[in-house]
C-alpha cells in the first residue's frame, strides 16, 4: 500500500482500511468527471475529490500526486487554484517546509456561499442593465425579470444554509 493509499484510512483497525485503493481511484475520476462537466477545472477537481476522499480531508503535495498518479507541477497549479477560491487550506508541519492541503467541513456550505455572492454581484450589475437599457424596453423588462430571480435564488440560499445549520451534526 503507497503512502497516499494509507493516508485514505486512518488505522488499520478502521473499516476504511478495508477500502480497495482501484475502487477509490476511480471514484476519484468519476466525481471529477461530474465536476468538470460543470466548468470545474479537471485538475483541480481530481485534487478536491481526493481529500474528500481522505478520512483526515489532508494530503500533502506528495500523497495527491501519488494518488493521482499526477506530476508535482500539475498538483502544484491544481492546489494554487483551490486555495485561491478558498476551497482548501494549507496548514505548514512544524520543523517542515510541507504543507498539508486540508478541505474543511464546512466546504459545500462555502461553494454554495461563493454562488450565492456570485449571484447577488449579478443582480447589482443588472439592475444597472435595467436603468441602462430602460426599465420599460423589452431588454430592460427581461433583465428585471432576471435581477428578481437572482435575488429570489439568494434569499432562498441563505434561508437553506440557515436551516442546514440547525441540523444535528452540521458543520461538524
Amino acid at each position: 500500500m503507497t503512502e497516499a493509499e494509507r493516508s485514505l484510512s486512518s488505522r488499520a483497525d478502521d473499516p476504511a482500511a478495508e477500502r480497495d485503493p482501484a475502487a477509490v481511484r476511480q471514484f476519484i475520476e468519476r466525481f471529477t468527471a461530474l465536476l468538470a462537466q460543470t466548468g470545474f477545472p479537471r485538475t483541480p477537481a481530481r485534487i478536491f475529490v481526493a481529500l474528500l476522499t481522505s478520512d483526515s480531508s489532508s494530503m500533502t503535495a506528495a500523497e495527491l500526486a501519488e494518488l493521482l498518479q499526477s506530476s508535482p507541477a500539475s498538483v502544484s497549479g491544481g492546489v494554487r487554484y483551490l486555495l485561491q477560491v478558498g476551497l482548501i487550506t494549507a496548514e505548514g508541519e512544524p520543523g517542515s517546509r510541507r504543507q498539508h492541503y486540508r478541505m474543511p467541513l464546512t466546504v459545500w456550505q462555502d461553494i454554495v456561499g461563493l454562488r450565492d455572492r456570485q449571484f447577488t454581484r449579478w443582480a447589482a450589475e443588472l439592475k444597472d442593465g435595467v436603468q441602462i437599457l430602460g426599465p420599460g424596453s423589452p431588454a430592460g423588462t427581461r433583465m428585471a425579470e432576471t435581477v428578481r430571480y437572482f435575488e429570489f435564488i439568494s434569499a432562498e440560499i441563505a434561508g437553506l444554509l440557515a436551516r442546514w445549520q440547525q441540523q444535528p451534526g452540521a458543520g461538524d
